[in-house]
């Protein structure tokens, strides 16, 4: 992926994929198989000559709209910045952001802070972690807090109403795909006992997609061109802590809520009114 040759060579389509994917097979010697793409079409020109198969017709004018489309999506704007970002990183000339930022960057700006989320106790660092800490170093430990505190929220939530047997109606294994499996409810789940029992109640293939769901959330968080397309940076490069970024347009399947406010009840917030809720919710994490 670093080589030169790959790293300034333009985002592939949806053809260049499918030829790179796909080995040299039976398919290529169908002329209605082979991607039309000029690209493609070099890399299996080779197996073309063996059979001395006819040049591939036109692509469809729907095809190319499709294509066009695909190509335009946020999908693949969100792709082609994140390589953007990963060559600067590269080259040393990724800006670390915290020239032009207005966020809290150094021990001063903490005891600020802190006085106005607690004006009794103040600041309180026995470990003097922030003494000498860098901007990357506080904009990580606010983002950590402030995320860690509404996940131990929403697990508190989930840890009450699952302790008093409040559960969805539907299964949430059965058969598919033609596979048979054991139909498995919310309800046989509800009634292992308490939350550590129906985690262990879990078909292991639930707790597999629960882990993975997590982990593309972390992941996608984290990604500085998905925060870039809202106008936001990385909480690391001078950016807002606790902020995630949209889903909106950027999916290659649809997704109809944020993971954030999915609602929107925060978007219509003066900004006075959203500072003190979040110093509410930095206290209350």
């Amino acid at each position: 992926f670093r080589d030169t040759a790959i790293r300034h060579r333009p985002f592939p389509n949806t053809q260049d994929m499918l030829a790179m994917l796909v080995t040299p097979s039976a398919a290529f010697r169908s002329p209605g198989a082979i991607p039309h793409h000029a690209a493609a079409v070099r890399r299996v020109s080779s197996v073309m000559q063996e059979d001395d198969a006819p040049a591939p017709a036109p692509m469809p004018a729907a095809k190319k709209s499709m294509e066009m489309d695909y190509e335009s999506s946020g999908f693949i704007k969100l792709s082609e910045a994140a390589r953007t970002k990963l060559d600067q990183f590269s080259e040393g000339t990724l800006d670390n952001g915290w020239a032009t930022s207005t966020e809290i960057s150094d021990k001063a700006g903490m005891i600020a802070l802190a006085e106005k989320l607690n004006p009794t106790i103040g600041f309180w660092d026995p470990l003097g972690i922030v003494d000498d800490a860098s901007p990357e170093t506080i904009g990580w430990f606010r983002h950590a807090e402030i995320k860690h505190g509404r996940v131990a929220m929403a697990g508190f939530v989930g840890y009450c109403l699952q302790s008093n047997g409040v559960h969805f109606p539907w299964g949430i294994q059965g058969q598919f795909a033609g596979y048979d499996l054991p139909a498995v409810s919310f309800g046989d789940i509800a009634a292992a006992g308490g939350p550590a029992d129906q985690w262990d109640a879990l078909p292991t293939a639930g707790k597999a997609q629960i882990l993975l769901v997590i982990g593309f959330l972390e992941m996608y968080g984290e990604t500085s061109a998905a925060l870039e397309m809202d106008g936001q940076k990385h909480y690391v490069r001078g950016g807002k802590p606790g902020y995630y970024p949209s889903f909106q347009g950027r999916m290659p399947h649809p997704v109809p809520l944020d993971l954030w406010d999915p609602f929107g009840f925060t978007k219509q917030m003066a900004p006075e009114r959203k500072e003190k809720a979040l110093l509410a919710e930095i206290n209350n994490g």
